[in-house]
């Protein structure tokens, strides 16, 4: 069985990590290098940083920050965040990424998933669905879930797999931030649609919630922010109590 996956995700403004609650009212809690070195020592299997102002503000992404990450971590990290073009994937694969997020851009032009996995290959491009659920669909959302899209998070993300998309990294708007557990049945029901890896973002506020989203929710992988950045839990501590739960992890 493959191993499951610790990543916290670092969202970056002005080269800050910040923290809100269902992507409103942020709140800075560090330097984006120094937390990253942190949690690569502590050891995350990975990590996630997200410029989350970038397709809000239409720029490009911060890659300087991403060059100096890339000199003080040894574990795979993985760039989101105003990603509109093949030039600005490559750009952060020459600065050190090891995988992009795509999101915003890929919504009004999905050619944009095809594009970067053919050059580079599917293990290098993350669909990156954020989705709210509105009327009694899971809507998917853009511009840092400012913006309704006419996507449905299902079939966009079936879409994503088959133009190449190599993990879908799937957030519940109505759960990021809250710490009241994650969307587990939607995980449990993208896990059954797909063939590649999914992410579960948004929710974590316990032990028992990532428990359940790697079991329950059949994820490949947990991403959480606020457990982490506030020393709520330490990810030996949780690497400890997921091997108890028979959870595979590294």
């Amino acid at each position: 069985m493959v191993a499951k996956r610790i990543i916290p995700c670092l969202d970056v403004k002005n080269g800050q990590v910040v923290k809100g609650i269902n992507f409103e009212g942020l709140k800075e809690v560090g330097d984006a290098v120094e937390m990253g070195v942190r949690y690569s020592r502590e050891g995350a299997d990975e990590l996630v940083y997200l410029d989350i102002s970038a397709s809000r503000e239409e720029r490009g992404t911060f890659t300087e920050l991403v060059e100096k990450i890339a000199l003080g971590i040894n574990i795979p990290f993985t760039v989101g965040g105003g990603i509109s073009s093949l030039d600005d994937a490559s750009r952060l694969l020459d600065a050190g990424a090891d995988k992009v997020s795509v999101n915003s851009a890929a919504i009004a032009r999905p050619e944009l998933i095809s594009e970067i996995a053919g050059k580079y290959g599917s293990q290098f491009c993350v669909c990156a669905i954020d989705a709210k659920f509105i009327d009694g669909v899971w809507r998917v959302t853009t511009h840092g879930g400012s913006r309704q899209s006419s996507r449905e998070l299902f079939e966009w993300a079936r879409e994503a797999q088959e133009r190449g998309a190599g993990e879908i990294l799937f957030t519940s708007m109505d759960h990021d931030g809250t710490k009241a557990g994650y969307a587990c049945e939607q995980y449990a029901a993208l896990a059954e649609m797909l063939s590649i890896p999914v992410i579960a973002s948004g929710g974590a506020g316990s032990i028992a919630h990532i428990v359940d989203v790697l079991t329950d929710g059949r994820a490949d992988a947990a991403l959480a922010a606020s457990i982490f950045h506030y020393n709520e839990i330490s990810i030996p501590d949780l690497k400890n109590e997921l091997r108890k739960a028979n959870v595979n992890v590294r």
